[in-house]
């Protein structure tokens, strides 16, 4: 928590307690659900909320956006960005109900009221969006398929409209088909060795009708 208010320095005191009231919220659900693995909800806020956040460090989100979080799992990364970016939407998808349970009560909990969650697969999502954010979930050539015709033709952030994925390790392979990708490295602004290997990886991609 305390690396949090350190790497985001103009947290409201509503944003700090949502943020604090997190690893309660999940800690408690996790006992019932279990949406992160037992030797990971140890490290919630390293693992899981700080690493959600390094989208953020790459792009913040303008007033109005809208972002897709698929296969948003327990909320991540959409419910921290959601708590750091209170004035733009964000709509959480997952294909597993039990895990869209879990997301809804957390929002609800915070009083978020910028989240919107489904239990829904990405290609039946309707409307489109400024990013579409989600961590891992599968590699680049598949998601891409999943979402790309839902992307907003209107860009308003330095970066294009398109996708932020987080990601670990080497992505030569995965991004070959994608020279427009860049990729950021999370190591150059969280100190913890856990984001050595982690990137944050943009991919522009165009409106489509």
């Amino acid at each position: 928590m305390e690396e949090i208010i350190k790497q985001f320095s103009n947290l409201t005191e509503n944003q700090v307690l949502q943020f604090q009231k997190l690893e309660a919220l999940y800690q408690d659900w996790n006992a019932k659900i279990n949406v992160i693995s037992r030797k990971d909800i140890d490290e919630l806020y390293i693992k899981h909320v700080l690493h959600s956040l390094a989208i953020a460090k790459i792009q913040p989100f303008e007033p109005g956006t809208t972002v897709l979080d698929v296969g948003t799992g327990g909320g991540f990364p959409g419910i921290p960005l959601a708590i750091l970016f209170p004035e733009t939407r964000f709509y959480l998808i997952d294909v597993i109900a039990k895990k869209i349970k879990v997301v809804q009560a957390v929002v609800d909990a915070l009083g978020l009221k910028n989240v919107k969650a489904e239990q829904l697969r990405a290609e039946n999502v309707k409307g489109d969006f400024d990013f579409i954010v989600s961590r891992a979930v599968t590699n680049m050539p598949d998601f891409v398929s999943w979402i790309k015709d839902k992307i907003k033709k209107q860009n308003k952030h330095e970066l294009k409209n398109g996708i932020l994925y987080l990601k670990g390790g080497d992505l030569t392979e995965e991004l070959k088909d994608f020279p427009q990708a860049t990729e950021y490295a999370i190591a150059t602004f969280y100190s913890d060795p856990f984001f050595e290997t982690k990137k944050v990886v943009h991919l522009p991609l165009k409106f489509k009708l």
